[in-house]
């Protein structure tokens, strides 16, 4: 029996879904469940095994559909430059080496080749350019050997892609995809797809699914129909990663499904399970299936993450200091949390607070703490495993006015942090027990942004005013014992049984 859990891309910004898939993998592997993490996004900016390991991926538990029908095995970036150089003997080349790159120039020859390196301090090769008359003709894709590559022509004065190569290890091509601005051709030994759907639905055939296994659906935009034509026999379960309707055009009569789950949720009696990470999102979707629909679907609770341990602090936590970490994206508002930080600093000089993560909106977070020159007590973090380091810190504080579930909200309460978020479903529901656990702050869609981050400020102030942060951490700690990995492991036993 083997778990296949379907998602389509990753990178460096994951998404909670991404996080989610995570600790499910660490969960199965200690229930000694065989799973597989399928990724079906081209993903050629970096080696997908960069982002899969940072991540906590094993390398042997990545399946990516453009080196499924290869022989190249998912691994990290080692093919040395010397390989490279090799190929160069005899021939005059001048070389120039910046930061994490290098540029061989060959004398008397239009021709340049630029190999990127994944860490400066090692001689790997990530990525191989190839440019003739300063045009960018080719893109060469490593990990232990090169595993694909990218063709380029000039079109209308630019450079663009035409055809791509996924290699064997013994360097032979495996298969090509032919493209252009409208359409892609998949050509394979003895077959040729005419569109992605096509070459994935091949790709699903060939997992050759049994009555043992189960597909679990994380993400299926476009792909779904194409799951629920090809997943029998095995098992169907889709699982909820956020709220999953729209609240403000649901009425008594009609009900608004969130368009990433509609698909699913007009097809429910094909799903073995339809899985929610709270009891309150789970209870919800019975009521509105049961008021809507005519379908009786299988509504799980299993929660997407779980604590190995609680973690306490090994020495005294920094005092006064908070942190948030989530996709640095407009609907997580860490705006707001500047400005209401800042505010606070007024009444808590010794207030501190880190931002985690990354993401689009980074470069106007920037701007708004330059612009209040809080630079001393607000910092950027970017993106790093926070497992170690959530203990550290008084609170944790979020500005989501929606979040599936929170898994730094769970991390949060695992450490014993005090918590400061909306009252808005479902995660912070969970997690935070107002003026037990910290403070649930009253929100409603349309508050004005100055109400928002005067509610934010005075709950920042009252966190370190009224002398309760130790028994609010004792709480959190004390909440988190719910969610210890021993507990969901055996959840998702009793699931995966089937009985």
């Amino acid at each position: 029996m083997v778990v296949y859990n379907i998602n389509l891309g990753i990178g460096w910004a994951s998404s909670g879904v991404e996080y989610a898939q995570a600790y499910r993998a660490e969960l199965l592997r200690k229930i000694n469940q065989p799973a597989k993490f399928i990724f079906t996004d081209l993903i050629l900016n970096e080696n997908i095994e960069t982002f899969t390991k940072n991540i906590g991926f094993e390398d042997n538990e990545i399946i990516w559909l453009y080196q499924f029908f290869t022989d190249i095995k998912i691994a990290p970036s080692t093919y040395p430059l010397h390989k490279i150089e090799k190929k160069l003997k005899n021939k005059n080349y001048s070389k120039n080496r910046v930061d994490s790159s290098i540029t061989y120039t060959l004398e008397n020859d239009k021709r340049k080749i630029v190999c990127h390196f994944r860490d400066p301090e090692k001689d790997h090769i990530d990525r191989v350019e190839y440019y003739y008359d300063n045009s960018l003709m080719k893109r060469e894709f490593y990990s232990y050997t090169c595993y694909a590559a990218e063709h380029l022509r000039n079109v209308n004065g630019q450079m663009r892609v035409y055809l791509r190569r996924f290699y064997n290890e013994d360097g032979t091509v495996a298969y090509e995809q032919l493209v252009d601005d409208k359409t892609e051709l998949y050509r394979l030994p003895d077959q040729i797809f005419y569109s992605k759907l096509e070459f994935f639905e091949y790709f699903l055939k060939k997992l050759n699914l049994t009555a043992e296994d189960t597909v679990i659906m994380d993400r299926a935009t476009d792909i779904g129909p194409v799951i629920l034509r090809n997943y029998q026999p095995a098992k169907l379960v889709s699982v909820v990663h956020a709220d999953h309707f729209a609240e403000s055009s649901t009425t008594e009569d009609n009900i608004l499904w969130n368009n990433f789950y509609e698909y699913e949720f007009d097809n429910a009696d094909k799903f073995a399970a339809i899985i929610s990470s709270t009891d309150a999102q789970t209870n919800l979707l019975r009521e509105q299936f049961d008021k809507y629909t005519d379908k009786k679907p299988n509504l799980v609770t299993i929660p997407v993450g779980s604590l190995d341990k609680l973690r306490y602090p090994d020495h005294e936590r920094n005092h006064y200091s908070l942190i948030t970490a989530s996709r640095l994206a407009s609907e997580k508002h860490v705006d707001w949390l500047v400005e209401a930080v800042v505010q606070a600093k007024k009444e808590v000089p010794a207030l501190t607070f880190d931002i985690y993560g990354q993401g689009g909106e980074r470069q106007k977070l920037v701007e708004l703490i330059n612009k209040y020159q809080a630079q001393d007590y607000i910092t950027l973090k970017g993106h790093r495993d926070l497992t170690e380091a959530y203990k550290n810190y008084d609170a944790y504080i979020a500005a989501s006015t929606s979040e599936g579930f929170g898994l730094s909200l769970m991390e949060a309460v695992g450490s014993g942090l005090a918590m400061v978020g909306f009252d808005v479903r479902y995660g912070n529901q969970t997690f935070i027990y107002n003026e037990k656990n910290g403070y649930l702050l009253p929100y409603k869609v349309g508050m004005e942004r100055e109400q928002v981050i005067e509610s934010l400020r005075q709950a920042i102030v009252n966190l370190f005013k009224d002398n309760r942060i130790e028994k609010m951490h004792d709480n959190s700690y004390e909440l988190a014992k719910n969610y210890l990995s021993e507990n969901v492991q055996e959840m998702w036993a009793k699931l995966l049984s089937w009985k």
